[in-house]
């Protein structure tokens, strides 16, 4: 087991390796410790489905509530052993830390073309978290066929001979989620393993499985934010506090529950016979990320300048939360939420 993946050289932040490199480290760190201790068993993160799913979005939200760019680093590890073992894909050897590289947004992606030595990829791809503690990652790919998902080596720890795969220096300015490490990458003649056929990724019941666990993520951050509040209120008896308490409560409350019965209907439904993974997944998604820019206004009007001004934990919590709750797409998503509500096949409502 590794103590910590060392990072690749020449980390550029965009506060020339100040705040940001500590960022990335720290969450490097705590990433690769919890890999390990998957690994060796001392802690429990159950695949997807499997009877005890619950415990898996527990654990999410327990590394999201200590550090919300570890958690994201985590999520995706654990994302890429249910994928593999979903797609029969090979499984995670111990040492190995895999992220998930799958966004597609306007304006770059990568391409896959296969050869008589087997595929490579080529092309630039966004949002690579992870980038330089990551060992392997599944990343997404367009091919001849269609879109494909493909395995990857990433060069960490550094290669000799080098695997094409490049983090671009300057691509990653956030400071909120600065720790999770998400430059734009750029691979050239990357060997890459396919992992299930085309579109497989996406058509997946696992698919919208994770996107459930990613609000488990939010879940957790929530309650990092929550926690200046409940200490305050425990502090001293002032009713404007409580009222702000109490609502912050009832809002975790609810997300903590949706989550829970999220992950029952999981497990009694893995394969997603009846149609509504899907549905369940925007569902939950939506309402945690409400809940979570509840939690956040609840906290500031509570507590005001304060905290975000002296208490560095809760401000890196704060500004971390308010990006990564940005994979929730807002209107976009709510949109399709109440389209396959109103028009979608009847026994996926």
């Amino acid at each position: 087991m590794h103590d910590a993946i060392p990072l690749r050289t020449g980390v550029e932040t965009s506060d020339g390796g100040g705040s940001a490199a500590l960022a990335v480290r720290r969450a490097a760190d705590r990433f690769t410790r919890f890999v390990d201790a998957v690994t060796a068993g001392t802690v429990e993160a159950p695949l997807p489905g499997g009877g005890r799913t619950s415990a898996r979005f527990d654990v999410l939200s327990a590394v999201a509530e200590d550090d919300l760019c570890a958690a994201r680093l985590a999520e995706g590890h654990l994302d890429a052993v249910a994928i593999l073992a979903e797609l029969d894909g090979d499984p995670v050897a111990p040492g190995q830390y895999w992220g998930v590289w799958a966004a597609e947004p306007p304006g770059s992606g990568l391409t896959a073309t296969r050869g008589p030595d087997g595929w490579v990829l080529n092309g630039l791809k966004q949002y690579c978290s992870g980038a330089h503690s990551c060992t392997h990652a599944l990343v997404t790919a367009t091919a001849e066929d269609g879109r494909r998902l493909f395995a990857v080596r990433t060069g960490i720890p550094e290669d000799e001979a080098g695997t094409g795969c490049a983090p671009v220096p300057g691509t990653w300015r956030a400071i909120g989620m600065a720790g999770s490490d998400s430059p734009d990458i750029r691979f050239t003649d990357v060997p890459a393993t396919p992992v299930g056929g085309v579109e497989a990724y996406v058509r997946r019941p696992g698919f919208h499985h994770g996107g459930v666990g990613v609000a488990a993520c939010w879940y957790g951050g929530a309650q990092a934010v929550a926690r200046v509040l409940f200490t305050r209120a425990e502090q001293r008896a002032d009713p404007f506090t409580d009222a702000h308490a109490g609502a912050v409560d009832l809002r975790l409350y609810t997300a903590g529950t949706v989550l829970r019965r999220a992950a029952e209907e999981i497990d009694l439904d893995p394969l997603d016979k009846a149609g509504t993974a899907g549905l369940r997944a925007l569902r939950v998604r939506a309402l945690v990320a409400e809940v979570c820019s509840e939690v956040l206004d609840h906290v500031g009007r509570a507590t005001g300048a304060g905290p975000l001004c002296h208490d560095e934990r809760h401000a890196r919590a704060v500004t971390d939360l308010g990006v990564y709750v940005r994979q929730h797409h807002a209107e976009r998503d709510l949109a399709a939420l109440g389209g396959l509500v109103a028009r979608g096949p009847q026994e996926s409502r």
